[in-house]
């Protein structure tokens, strides 16, 4: 096998910024695998829909499997708000760089707080 360079969108973690997602929003990301590997995806504290295009029969996962060579499309609702980890469950190419901080802006306790301001 070739030497790769584990990565998200062509740079590895300390290279990169958080993904900064809204809550409420629902997202949808695209996977890409050009290696000979499976990419085992995770985003902690949320689900991930797998878009295999049953529609409302897409399976719900924590883990989405990206095997070698192909697309995958997931969509989460963004419905946690804080700071969470996303990554390749494989953990040396976690640890190469193929790791995201996701932050999570806005939520039940930010409205909250705004609606009790005088």
């Amino acid at each position: 096998m070739e030497r790769y360079i584990w990565s998200i969108n062509g740079k590895k973690y300390e290279d990169e910024e958080e993904i900064r997602l809204t809550y409420g929003e629902r997202v949808r990301f695209k996977f890409v695998n050009e290696t000979m590997m499976t990419h085992p995806m995770h985003l902690h504290g949320m689900w991930s829909i797998l878009d295999t295009g049953a529609e409302k029969w897409n399976p719900i996962k924590h883990v989405v499997s990206v095997s070698p060579g192909t697309t995958v499309y997931m969509e989460t609702e963004v419905d946690a708000p804080g700071q969470w980890a996303f990554h390749c469950h494989l953990s040396y190419h976690a640890a190469a760089g193929m790791f995201r901080k996701i932050v999570v802006v806005g939520g039940p306790e930010e409205t909250a707080q705004l609606g009790d301001v005088q």
